[in-house]
């Protein structure tokens, strides 16, 4: 007799922990499969220390294969699902595709970048969800300081000086937070860029920084951001975007070359595609994680919809911490599916929260006890360290480096702008030339045409690169809801920083789209051949879904 086979679909916080706990209950006697565009888990709390030159890229991330040995990883992208047939359809990383038989099946494809009907966004910003993203950024950021170091008009190097990050909650606060200080640190170490004053906007409709925590955290983070210099602007937010800079909806006009989007996610399209219940774009289960009506379906983390039992009549929110103890009550409700064990209720009430703001400074409640200073520090990396799956040593000894060791400003442009869009259900993995819409954006907000170009020449509007055809970006669509991810959690796990709340990033889905004609490749990008990597390749055959 076969083993039966269980499908999982993601390898996010939920995907990851559901294929953890299963492999240790099932002993060998089902197969697990796990369907995932990358082969790491990705520990999301952490990107924007990656950003900011603090941790390497792959310190954040852990091998599936080397921390799952029992679980069989297949790389790929989830199309489409057939629940009569009980197959899922998927795309790998070289295009060809692939159908998936299950006994039984668990949809945790996560959240993707939430976009809003705002002018010029979807082709001048960039999003924080995956790591071709943030290392797109700390590319991006040590480019603007070294030509507004390399310019002698006053304006241009204001305006290459100038970041904006639109979202105030967990990521965009932690993401500026760590970037003032990078850019300060670029400035201060460097005797020809004196006079130099890098300026970094933080942008929020809310009436406070991190609106989602307690008002004494909040007050914290906000006192540490304006001290160090960061231009905090509550109750504003941008009206347009365009490849000068950005309007403001209170009208001023900001002259920048760098736009970073944290407004928050929005399920994976993957979920609606199924045609069951839904609940604002998330799929509803029933307190043991299972679809009404699908017994063998289950579903977990930002893609389900699951009843919060301390609030009756609520959902619980879209976070890590969450996502990651879903994971593990799912995998124990799959296995009482074959009669092993007792199915669980999904319960959790929050721990409290982390949010790291750079050097010694970070806001946390452990167990409701709000702490601010080089304390919350300490109690934030402990955190961060005891909630990693792997790599806590290579994080530990990173950070005792970045105490001791100035960091390494250096781009090595490994990941361009055009290969980073907004409007992407697929923000763990960069875009490759020959894809549809893998043409470079020129002149953008969220990046300068002169990093797209090979050796570029000075270009129209632009210093220091030719301007090249605009990046597409994803029409905005239907609101969908999508609250901003608590990154970095020990416990009420707010979003996507948080090994709880299950990470937009490492989430294959999107629904199946109408075929485009294949783009190629820029006139400066050399396709690939045998001096040039050609990347992982993202799935052609599916349009994003933008949220308004």
């Amino acid at each position: 007799m076969s083993r039966p086979r269980i499908v999982i679909v993601g390898a996010g916080f939920a995907g990851y922990r559901t294929a953890r706990t299963l492999s240790g209950l099932a002993r060998g006697r089902a197969e697990i499969v796990l369907l995932n565009p990358t082969d790491y888990f990705l520990y999301l709390p952490l990107l924007p220390q990656v950003a900011a030159g603090i941790l390497e890229p792959r310190r954040v991330t852990v091998s599936l294969s080397g921390t799952l040995p029992h679980v069989k990883l297949v790389l790929g992208e989830s199309d489409r699902i057939d629940l009569d047939a009980r197959q899922v359809h998927y795309t790998g990383p070289e295009g060809e595709g692939g159908t998936l038989d299950y006994d039984r099946l668990v949809l945790a494809a996560g959240s993707v970048n939430k976009l809003l009907p705002i002018p010029g966004v979807a082709e001048h910003a960039h999003g924080f969800r995956g790591l071709p993203e943030a290392l797109y950024l700390r590319d991006h950021v040590t480019r603007q300081v070294e030509l507004a170091a390399a310019t002698d008009d006053p304006e241009r190097c204001a305006a290459r000086c100038t970041f904006v990050v639109v979202g105030a909650g967990y990521t965009g606060t932690e993401v500026a937070a760590h970037g003032q200080l990078f850019t300060d640190a670029q400035v201060a170490r460097h005797p020809m860029r004196t006079g130099m004053r890098p300026r970094w906007l933080l942008l929020d409709i809310a009436d406070r920084v991190l609106p989602e925590l307690d008002e004494r955290l909040s007050r914290t983070a906000d006192t540490v951001l304006r001290e160090r210099g960061v231009d905090v602007r509550m109750g504003t937010s941008v009206k347009e975007a365009t490849h000068d800079g950005v309007l403001l909806t209170d009208g001023e006009f900001v002259d920048t070359h760098t736009l970073v989007w944290c407004v928050g996610v929005r399920p994976d399209p993957l979920a609606e595609s199924l045609g069951l219940p839904m609940e604002r774009g998330r799929l509803l289960v029933d307190p043991h994680l299972q679809v009404p009506g699908r017994p063998e379906v289950f579903a977990c983390g930002d893609a389900a919809a699951v009843p919060d039992l301390e609030k009756p009549g609520s959902y619980t929110p879209m976070t890590a911490q969450h996502a990651w103890r879903q994971g593990k009550v799912c995998a124990h409700n799959v296995a009482a599916s074959f009669g092993d064990g007792e199915r669980r209720a999904y319960r959790h009430k929050d721990m409290g929260f982390v949010v790291d703001l750079g050097g010694v400074k970070a806001a946390a409640n452990p167990l409701g006890v709000n702490l601010s200073g080089v304390a919350a520090g300490a109690v934030t990396r402990g955190y961060h360290l005891a909630a990693m799956p792997g790599n806590r040593v290579r994080v530990a000894a990173d950070w005792l480096l970045d105490a001791v060791l100035p960091r390494q400003a250096v781009q090595l442009g490994l990941v361009r702008s055009w290969s980073v869009p907004l409007d992407t259900a697929s923000p763990e993995l960069a875009r490759v030339p020959g894809e549809p819409g893998s043409e470079p954006a020129g002149n953008r907000a969220g990046g300068s045409s002169a990093e797209d170009r090979k050796g570029g020449a000075p270009a129209k509007k632009q210093p220091g690169g030719e301007p090249a055809k605009s990046q597409p970006g994803g029409e905005p669509a239907k609101s969908q809801p999508g609250g901003e991810p608590a990154k970095n959690q020990p416990g009420g796990e707010p979003a996507k920083k948080q090994p709880g709340g299950e990470p937009a990033k490492n989430q294959p889905g999107g629904e199946p789209a109408k075929s485009r004609p294949a783009v190629t490749p820029p006139p400066d990008q050399p396709p690939p051949g045998p001096d040039v990597a050609p990347g992982p390749v993202k799935r052609t055959d599916r349009t994003t879904e933008g949220d308004s």
